[in-house]
């Protein structure tokens, strides 16, 4: 039986179990306050002789803040951790080489190229902000995933993160995953914050540099117990690493992470998406409702950076009229309500399909079908079950090859728009 002395006293007084419904938490800053952020930590000391390349990199981020435009991925982390931390919460991040990043975006830790000593900016944004680490861990998935989780159960006030160097190696620390993480609040009423960052994407780096194995965490979510991510803009990033702390309660995140779309030019976001009025989106739609809502004959939905591959070829054939996108940047806990909305904008006989990178019996195909055929069916819809448009099934997470990955990628994108027969 549950005994309140058990699992909400000590460092977790204050917290309760998740609400049965869905709570929008109030993640946004100032924009002076964002800027602020963003002006220090790209303020670097005269005497760090810092890398010629990184300088360029450094300056690009500072460049963006002032314009309020161009807000990349890395920029945007920077900013959640920071405004984190001077509101009193600290922030731990470990995993293999996350202090430079497997992709050599973050430079949460800068090396003085004559004397190699470290110099961290967000250490240095305010004399009362918490505490910043920035941990390179060792080859270990399983010992590092199971030190930070059990950090999580001893400081809930931190935000926690662990990021696999690619999201195929989560694999190395599955038993944590399986025994602890997802089932932990069921079976010991233990409750945990941590944060997963799984980098996944089908980028033609073979199958050992493409999966985070997202269809795992989609099977092992039931009961609320953990949320399962898959953001396209790094302002939604922002808002989302926010929402951990910024809720009365706490529940494991896992996030599919970004490769290509750390540089993508499309992926940025404007320093007002980070202001008053913002916070973290489930769903993200393209336009506001209109009248042209009534011209379109396909609506896609996707998750992930496929959705970036799917804007440009539909701009290329012109089709922007006839196709609408949505975004689900979070499957778990599926956002029903909000989906549902969303799709009432739409005609009775527009043709719904779901699109993804991975193979058909990978990725959230499984997870998401039914539950949006379900919706599909409580508002009426002419065709109710819901196009398949991807790769097909496959025993590796990707070919090795880059030109069939390039065939591919352009044929489940061309399916998704024109609705070629589906592959089974």
């Amino acid at each position: 039986k549950r005994n309140k002395v058990d699992w909400l006293e000590g460092a977790w007084a204050g917290l309760r179990a998740s609400p049965a419904e869905y709570e929008r938490a109030r993640t946004a800053c100032s924009l002076d306050q964002v800027r602020e952020i963003g002006l220090k930590m790209t303020e670097l000391p005269e005497e760090l002789n810092v890398h010629p390349r990184l300088k360029r990199v450094i300056g690009q981020r500072r460049k963006a803040i002032e314009t309020g435009e161009g807000i990349d991925w890395a920029t945007a982390e920077h900013l959640a951790f920071g405004s984190l931390m001077l509101e009193g919460f600290p922030v731990r991040l470990s995993g293999q080489d996350v202090g430079r990043g497997t992709f050599s975006q973050r430079h949460a830790t800068i090396y003085d190229q004559v004397s190699e000593e470290k110099y961290h900016p967000l250490m240095h944004l305010d004399p009362e902000q918490a505490s910043f680490e920035v941990v390179d861990s060792f080859l270990s998935e399983e010992g590092v995933l199971g030190f930070e989780y059990g950090h999580t159960l001893a400081d809930p006030n931190c935000l926690t993160l662990w990021e696999a160097q690619f999201g195929d190696f989560a694999n190395g620390a599955q038993v944590y995953f399986d025994q602890f993480i997802a089932p932990g609040e069921a079976k010991w009423l233990r409750f945990s914050g941590l944060v997963c960052l799984l980098p996944h994407g089908m980028e033609g780096q073979g199958p050992e540099h493409s999966s985070a194995r997202l269809e795992r965490f989609l099977q092992l979510f039931a009961e609320d117990n953990i949320q399962v991510c898959n953001v396209t803009t790094p302002a939604n990033y922002f808002h989302m690493l926010r929402r951990q702390l910024h809720r009365d309660f706490r529940k494991p995140l896992i996030v599919m992470t970004p490769k290509s779309l750390l540089r993508h030019k499309r992926c940025v976001s404007s320093l007002a998406d980070f202001g008053p009025e913002t916070s973290f989106h489930r769903v993200l739609y393209e336009n506001p409702p209109s009248d042209a809502d009534k011209a379109v004959e396909r609506v896609v939905m996707c998750s992930g950076k496929v959705y970036y591959d799917l804007v440009a070829a539909r701009e290329e054939k012109g089709l922007d009229d006839k196709v609408a996108i949505i975004r689900l940047e979070q499957l778990a806990p599926f956002p029903e309500a909000v989906l549902a909305q969303e799709l009432e904008r739409y005609g009775k006989d527009v043709r719904f399909v779901w699109c993804q990178e991975e193979p058909r019996n990978q990725g959230s195909w499984f997870f998401a079908a039914p539950r949006i055929e379900n919706l599909l069916e409580a508002r009426g819809s002419t065709y109710r079950r819901l196009e398949y448009a991807g790769r097909k099934p496959a025993a590796a997470p990707a070919t090795g090859f880059h030109a069939q990955h390039e065939r591919e990628q352009r044929a489940l994108v061309e399916e998704a728009l024109a609705g070629q027969a589906s592959r089974s």
